[in-house]
């Protein structure tokens, strides 16, 4: 991964010293567990407890003869301990430590992804209730449908970061689990019981059932959960991208002393974050398609999903951390112009009131079919005239027939679009009665 979308705490957790300081953690742990039943002798336990350690460089020396990666550890390991070095890893096979040592670095990952989230959705409730009666056009195909509020647009997203917090929990549950049952897992050497109290002792919980390996079915829930975080965060880059168009103007990314926008130029502020952030949310969504492939292993199982998650575990957890951190300092400094909202409503002069007119002509006694082409003709003459819908609607002689005055001021009320937004946001469990 470029370096420039790694954030350090996160980059520790993939680092080759997390890998094998993981694989030794459940090494010890089954060692204590033996010991405790008597399988290990107390001198020998001894000399495991304060010896064990290894060396990379001595590991990936190893490993350049032996082409076998768990072997060159053991090895180390060994060279470190000593005769006592006899009693580590019997009945285990080298997946007991790979696929369970993988859990834990993913549990680590997670734990940092949680805070991210809950970062991101705090930012997004903050906008949401601070401008939560900020009026603004809604669109729809792109085109001025009826009037929203901005507080409402980032309470949707706000929604949406909620349910990503509840499914990345679910894929957490999902894939804290490791297997310590040997070759195919039999347990031919070992027994169900070392294995559940060794993982627990790490913080895991035992698959019900392994072979050889954990299933990758967990495993692609994990990446898939990712990519749809990742999809949430390209739809709010993308939607918050729109609104800085020149022609919209609504919000827009801050822009710090000294950033320049182009080369050529100056005059530019240009979307970069939010850009970087839809850019790199393709790899994550990427990643999920190798996640699906790794789950169909031959038999028992084969390794030809080993190299794939050296890549697809570290590059999405990488950039899910990045890119959270990045849209956070995007909404902390998002720039929101509420005059610009009100003034891009006029282009519409009005015609966003055609369906609250509609609804109120039929209240009248008028059907749907008879109704939808007047109000329609009139919206159209209103824009294409650029003149005032409400205007053109009070002239109407038809209309006048139709309502009174007072009737139509209650029509044109702005307030009509909005009367429910508080509701809304009581329902998303927030609190705006009292401030």
């Amino acid at each position: 991964m470029d370096e420039r979308y790694c954030l350090e705490k996160m980059k520790r957790v993939w680092s080759y010293e997390n890998r094998f300081r993981k694989w030794l953690l459940i090494e010890l742990a089954v060692c204590r567990v033996r010991h405790k039943r008597g399988e290990i002798p107390d001198d020998a336990m001894s000399d495991i407890e304060q010896k064990a350690d290894f060396d990379i460089d001595r590991i990936n020396e190893i490993e350049a003869e032996t082409k076998h990666e768990p072997i060159a550890f053991l090895t180390s390991v060994n060279e470190f301990v000593g005769p006592a070095g006899r009693f580590i890893h019997v009945g285990m096979t080298s997946s007991d430590i790979m696929d369970t040592g993988l859990s834990l670095q993913i549990m680590d990952a997670c734990h940092i992804i949680e805070d991210d989230l809950k970062q991101i959705y705090k930012a997004l409730v903050q906008l949401a209730l601070r401008y939560k009666d900020q009026i603004q056009m809604g669109r729809s195909h792109g085109v001025h449908a009826e009037p929203v509020t901005f507080g409402l647009k980032m309470l949707l997203f706000a929604e949406e970061f909620k349910r990503n917090m509840q499914r990345f929990d679910d894929a957490i549950k999902m894939i804290a689990v490791g297997k310590i049952s040997g070759a195919v897992g039999t347990f031919a050497f070992l027994d169900p019981e070392l294995e559940e109290e060794a993982l627990a002792e790490i913080g895991l919980k035992a698959a019900t059932v392994s072979n050889q390996i954990v299933q990758r079915d967990r495993h692609a829930q994990m990446i898939s959960t990712l990519a749809i975080i990742a999809g949430s965060l390209d739809k709010l880059a993308v939607e918050l991208r729109h609104l800085q168009w020149t022609e919209v103007g609504e919000a827009a990314e801050g822009f710090t002393k000294g950033q320049k926008g182009s080369s050529a130029m100056p005059h530019k502020k240009n979307p970069v974050s939010l850009e970087n952030i839809s850019g790199l949310a393709r790899v994550i969504r990427a990643n999920a398609q190798a996640a699906y492939e790794n789950q169909t292993l031959w038999a028992e199982r084969d390794i030809s999903h080993s190299s794939v998650e050296r890549v697809i575990f570290p590059d999405s957890f990488l950039l899910m951390n990045y890119l959270l951190n990045r849209m956070n300092t995007v909404l902390e400094n998002l720039v929101v112009n509420g005059d610009r909202m009100l003034e891009n409503m006029k282009h519409s002069y009005g015609a966003f009131f055609s369906q609250r007119l509609m609804l109120e002509i039929i209240a009248k006694g008028k059907s749907r079919e008879e109704t939808y082409p007047i109000v329609q003709k009139l919206a159209h003459e209103a824009v294409e005239e650029k003149g005032s819908f409400e205007k053109v609607v009070r002239e109407s002689k038809e209309l006048k027939k139709l309502f009174t005055d007072e009737e139509l001021d209650a029509i044109f009320d702005y307030g009509y679009f909005t009367r429910h937004v508080n509701a809304i946001f009581r329902r998303a469990g927030l609190n705006v009665d009292n401030g």
